[in-house]
């Protein structure tokens, strides 16, 4: 079966610079919707592929095949719905109508969304796995099928909904079949790209039945909670839980995606990663070293950085997109978890006029995210106080994309490879970082801000990096604190001990 490029409008769609990024509620190239020609007028409809993907691929083939052409709605119910799709209809007995179908069957693939007015299910016989082409679009909302079929499109068009109507209303006698055959017959099936509509209506994520919600909190969440993922979260209720199949670079590992305002469809989001030993200090480095591109090709502007606890660490973004050759700034909120040699990140994206909308909804998100091993939740409301702000490495922000970038790369190998391996070493590093993200991330936003102002700081860096390589051949903890020692003083002469003699010539000489 040929694969079809769907649309998945909710999708975090990265921004290029790696998986340490935000992420943006878009819409992908083509997005087919079925045009049914019907002599009763066209129906319009468009795919709920995440619903029901093996079902949705099925029917595009089949109409690419011209496989409905020439059938008929052949079982009318007005108040309940219309059913047609079989081959049946096209030249067999009326008896043997709703008996047809192509030889394969389908898996059922029941979801949550209710059988509402337009929506188009699949027909099966008693046996949940029997669906082949046969299908039925509801007429008045019938709830009694939710569940029990599976949902896979819906009516988009004004004039859909009015065609579909008409042919409810047409004449029927024995077995709910027409009287008129050739007033309700599909002609064929054509696939369209979506912006090929230009009635097409925004409806929003379909209505979920009430058992989709498997249990409340006070603010009516529902919650999600995965034995594969090791994990459990509670989101808002009404929005549609995703997880996007592994096949899609940079997806998360779960999204929930509330209904479109303004044109984007806000989304939280969660994904989890396997982090290889490295601390959270190497993750909030691996994160500003991507983000810096992102800054400095103007498509991004950091809002804030935290360190909330010893392992979370929060960014919140403004990304600069172009929708439409219309300019769009996206807000972004993402929190990063560093726990059990995995990071998990939580994001929450929205529109800059919509974003404090769901704000609230994302915050309960977070708190009540725990990890099954784990007996409590990672985070709460009262732990989220930090202002510990910033903007990250100020080195890593100073050298990216420069002819330094490999030299900062062998100083995080050295790091690792030598420093850390040492007792001596380790204390030093640790001491390090605890003064020197003191001012890093302040210098940081400074060099973000202007770029001369980076360019200063990146010829004030050359002296320090260079020596700090010789750290390289230090292997034994004799040599790690002999050769650490020495690079030390020699720091401190370059850039204490010269500039002090030159003050001190100038004054001699004045």
């Amino acid at each position: 079966m040929n694969k079809i490029i769907f649309t998945f409008t909710i999708f975090l769609i990265l921004i290029g610079f790696g998986n340490y990024s935000f992420a943006q509620s878009v819409e992908l190239t083509f997005q087919p919707v079925a045009i049914i020609e019907t002599n009763q007028g066209n129906i319009v409809i468009e795919f709920l592929r995440e619903a029901a993907p093996n079902h949705v691929e099925n029917f595009i083939e089949l109409s690419r095949d011209g496989f409905y052409d020439g059938t008929l709605f052949h079982r009318i119910i007005p108040g309940f719905m219309i059913q047609g799709g079989d081959p049946n209809t096209i030249s067999g007995d009326p008896n043997t109508w709703g008996q047809g179908g192509p030889d394969e069957t389908l898996d059922a693939e029941f979801n949550k969304i209710k059988h509402n007015r337009g929506i188009v299910s699949m027909a099966r016989s008693a046996d949940p796995n029997s669906a082949g082409s046969q299908f039925f679009i509801v007429h008045r909302d019938s709830h009694s099928l939710d569940e029990e079929y599976t949902v896979f499109a819906r009516l988009v068009t004004e004039s859909s909904f009015d065609t579909l109507d008409k042919i409810a209303a047409v004449q029927t006698g024995t077995n709910d079949r027409p009287i008129d055959p050739e007033r309700v017959k599909i002609n064929k099936i054509t696939m369209v790209d979506r912006t090929d509509i230009p009635d097409i209506m925004d409806l929003g994520i379909p209505e979920l039945t009430v058992s989709s919600i498997s249990e409340f909190s006070g603010s009516q969440n529902q919650i999600f909670e995965s034995q594969e993922l090791g994990i459990t979260f509670s989101a808002p209720v009404g929005w549609l839980l995703q997880q996007p199949d592994g096949s899609i670079i940079g997806a998360p590992d779960v999204a929930a995606v509330g209904p479109k305002i303004g044109g984007i469809n806000p989304v939280i989001s969660l994904t989890i990663e396997d982090t290889n030993d490295k601390t959270i200090e190497d993750l909030i480095v691996e994160k500003n070293n991507v983000l810096s591109e992102a800054v400095y090709l103007n498509k991004l502007e950091i809002v804030s950085q935290k360190l909330i606890k010893s392992n979370v660490y929060q960014i919140e973004a403004i990304g600069n997109f172009e929708v439409d050759d219309l300019p769009l700034k996206i807000r972004f909120l993402e929190v990063m978890i560093l726990s059990e040699q995995k990071s998990y990140t939580f994001a929450y994206s929205n529109t800059i006029d919509n974003f404090d909308n769901n704000t609230l909804q994302f915050q309960e998100s977070l708190d009540s995210f725990r990890i099954l091993s784990q007996e409590s939740p990672i985070m709460t409301s009262s732990e989220n106080e930090s202002t510990e702000e910033g903007g990250g490495c100020l080195i890593a922000t100073a050298t990216y994309g420069s002819e330094m970038a490999p030299q900062v790369q062998l100083l995080r190998e050295i790091r690792d490879n030598q420093l850390m391996n040492t007792e001596s070493g380790s204390a030093f590093m640790e001491a390090f970082n605890e003064l020197y993200y003191t001012f890093s991330p302040t210098i940081a936003d400074m060099e973000r801000q202007s770029p001369m102002f980076k360019e200063v700081v990146k010829l004030g860096l050359t002296p320090m990096l260079s020596t700090l390589a010789i750290m390289d051949s230090a292997e034994s903890e004799s040599e790690v604190l002999g050769l650490g020692l020495s690079v030390i003083a020699l720091n401190l002469g370059m850039y204490l001990g010269v500039p002090a003699i030159v003050v001190i010539g100038i004054k001699k000489r004045n």
